[in-house]
C-alpha cells in the first residue's frame, strides 16, 4: 500500500544532544545583563542572601522575569530555563525562587523599583549610542512631542482565596492593579497591586503610581521635554489633577488629558451650545471621522478653579453616532448620539487634535492585554507580598520585551505583540556547539526569522556590560 500522506515519515527518539529550545530568550537574559538589571537587583536584595547559597537573589529574580517574558505563567515554569544549563547557565530551583520572592517586603520592593530605573537609564543611553532615537507617540496623524504616560486599572481574577483578593466591580473576585505604561515604547513604568474592591477613581493611588512612573524616566528626559499623562474617567478627580498640575512647580512639563464625567452641568452646557460650536472630529490617521463632532464647554461650566479643579483646565465633548451594541444613557437617547467628555490643561491646539490625542489613550488596553500574557494575568501565591513582588517582575518582563524590540529589532518584529515575538524569535530552537573556546547557537538556516535573531545578538554585543563594583 502506498503512503499518501504529504508529510515525511519521522521516527522520534529522546536521545538528542546539543540541542536547545527557546534559544531566542537567551537574548532577553543577555539584555538583562547588559542593562545592569541583574547587578541592580542584586544590590536591592543585599543582605538577603543565605549563607552557602549557590544562587545570587538578583539573578534569581532576573531569571523569573525572563521566564515571564518567554511566556511562563508559574514559578515552576523556570524549569524551561533550568533544564538547559548550556544555554541559560545555572538557574535556581522552584523552591529557591519561592524563598527569594518570600523575602521581598515593601522596603525591598522600593529598592527593586530603583534598580529598574537605573537599568532603564542605561538602556536609554544605549539606544542613543546605537544611533536610535526615542520612538514618538502619535495621534490624529501627528507626532506628539515628548513623552506620553498612560494610566489604567484592570481586574485580574483569582480562582482561589488569596490575601487581599476581594469582589470586583465587574462581579468577579481577585485583584484590581493600577498600571502605568509609556506609550512611546510600551515600557511598563509602574504598577500598584490593589484588592479587587479598590476604587477605580482613588486619587491617592493615582498619585502613587504617577510619581512612581515619573521616577522611572531618566532624569534628563524627565525634565527636558513635555510629558502628557492620560487616563480614562477614573482619573477625573480633583486631588490627582491638582497634583499633576503642581508638578510644574518641580520643573516638570506635565500636562494631563483625562476622561470627564458627564454630569448634569456638562449636559446642560451641551444643550446650551449653538450648532456653530461643533467642529468635525478626526480619525487616528488624521482623516475626518464620519458622524463625529467636537466642541468645548469650558466657558459654560462656571468657575471650575473655584470648584476645586486645577487652574487652566478645559472640558471638551465629543458626539457621534454610536456603534452597534453601545450602551446609551438617557441623555444620549434623546437624539440617538453618544456624548463623551474629557478634561485637559493643554492651553492651545485644535479641538479635533486634542480629542484624537485623548482617544489614543485606548492603546493602553492593548498594553494591559499583552501584560496579562506576561505575568500580570495570574498571581501565584496566597500571600499578598509575594504577589506584589510578582507584579514587579511582570513589569520587568514587559520592559525586557520592549527594550528588545526598541534596541535590537527592526520592521514588523519591532512592533509585533509578545505572542508573535515568542513564536517567531524567543521559542526558536538551535543546535549548540563548541569550538575555538566559544559557544555557538546554530539557528536553522531556513527559519524565516533566523537572520533577524542573529542580527539582534550581534547588535546587543555592541553594548558594553556595566562594571561590577
Amino acid at each position: 500500500m502506498q503512503n499518501t500522506t504529504a508529510r515525511p515519515v519521522v521516527t522520534v527518539t529522546a536521545d538528542g544532544r546539543g540541542v536547545g529550545s527557546h534559544a531566542g530568550s537567551r537574548l532577553l537574559a543577555d539584555l538583562a545583563e547588559v542593562s545592569g538589571l541583574t547587578v541592580e537587583f542584586g544590590r536591592g536584595l543585599v543582605g538577603l542572601r543565605r549563607r552557602r547559597s549557590v544562587h545570587d537573589p538578583g539573578r534569581v529574580l532576573v531569571d523569573v522575569a525572563v521566564m515571564l517574558a518567554d511566556g511562563g505563567e508559574a514559578i515552576s515554569d523556570l524549569s524551561v530555563l533550568r533544564d538547559q544549563p548550556e544555554l541559560f547557565g545555572a538557574v535556581a530551583s522552584t523552591a529557591t525562587a519561592w524563598r527569594v520572592l518570600d523575602s521581598i517586603d515593601g522596603a525591598v520592593l522600593a529598592r527593586l523599583d530603583q534598580a529598574r530605573a537605573a537599568a532603564r537609564e542605561r538602556v536609554w543611553l544605549a539606544r542613543a549610542e546605537l544611533g536610535r532615537s526615542l520612538p514618538a507617540a502619535t495621534a490624529g496623524g501627528r507626532v506628539l512631542v515628548g513623552l506620553v504616560v498612560d494610566l489604567d486599572a484592570t481586574v485580574v481574577a483569582c480562582h482561589s482565596e488569596k490575601e487581599a483578593a476581594a469582589a470586583t466591580f465587574k462581579g468577579g473576585f481577585g485583584y484590581h492593579p493600577l498600571l502605568a505604561f509609556l506609550d512611546n515604547t510600551g515600557e511598563a513604568l509602574a504598577g500598584l497591586l490593589r484588592p479587587g474592591n479598590a476604587g477605580s477613581n482613588t486619587a491617592a493611588d493615582h498619585v502613587t503610581v504617577t510619581d512612581a512612573a515619573l521616577a522611572q524616566i531618566p532624569e534628563a528626559d524627565r525634565y527636558g521635554q513635555p510629558i502628557l499623562v492620560r487616563a480614562d474617567g477614573a482619573g477625573a478627580t480633583k486631588a490627582w489633577l491638582v497634583h499633576l498640575r503642581g508638578l510644574r512647580a518641580q520643573g516638570l512639563q506635565v500636562e494631563f488629558s483625562v476622561g470627564f464625567t458627564m454630569t448634569k452641568a456638562v449636559q446642560a452646557a451641551i444643550d446650551a451650545l449653538p450648532s456653530t460650536a461643533w467642529t468635525p472630529a478626526i480619525e487616528a490617521d488624521g482623516g475626518p471621522r464620519d458622524g463625529a463632532d467636537i466642541a468645548e464647554v469650558t466657558g459654560l461650566l462656571g468657575d471650575l478653579a473655584g470648584a476645586g479643579w486645577p487652574t487652566g483646565m478645559r472640558v471638551i465633548v465629543r458626539r457621534e453616532r454610536p456603534h452597534p451594541g453601545a450602551q446609551l444613557s438617557l441623555f444620549d437617547q434623546r437624539d440617538g448620539l453618544r456624548y463623551q467628555a474629557f478634561a485637559t490643561d493643554t492651553p492651545h491646539g485644535q479641538l479635533a487634535h486634542l480629542e484624537a490625542r485623548h482617544r489614543a489613550h485606548a492603546r493602553v488596553e492593548d498594553r494591559i492585554r499583552c501584560g496579562k500574557d506576561t505575568g500580570i494575568g495570574r498571581f501565584p501565591s496566597r500571600v499578598f507580598a509575594i504577589n506584589a513582588a510578582w507584579l514587579e517582575l511582570a513589569l520587568t518582563a514587559i520592559d525586557l520585551l520592549a527594550w528588545t524590540q526598541d534596541l535590537l529589532l527592526d520592521g514588523d518584529l519591532a512592533s509585533c505583540e509578545p505572542k508573535a515575538l515568542r513564536y517567531r524569535l524567543l521559542h526558536t530552537a538551535a543546535r549548540i556547539t563548541r569550538g575555538q573556546r566559544r559557544l555557538y547557537l546554530r539557528l536553522a538556516e531556513h527559519w524565516h526569522w533566523a537572520r533577524d535573531l542573529a542580527a539582534a545578538f550581534t547588535r546587543l554585543a555592541l553594548i558594553p556590560h556595566p562594571l561590577r563594583t
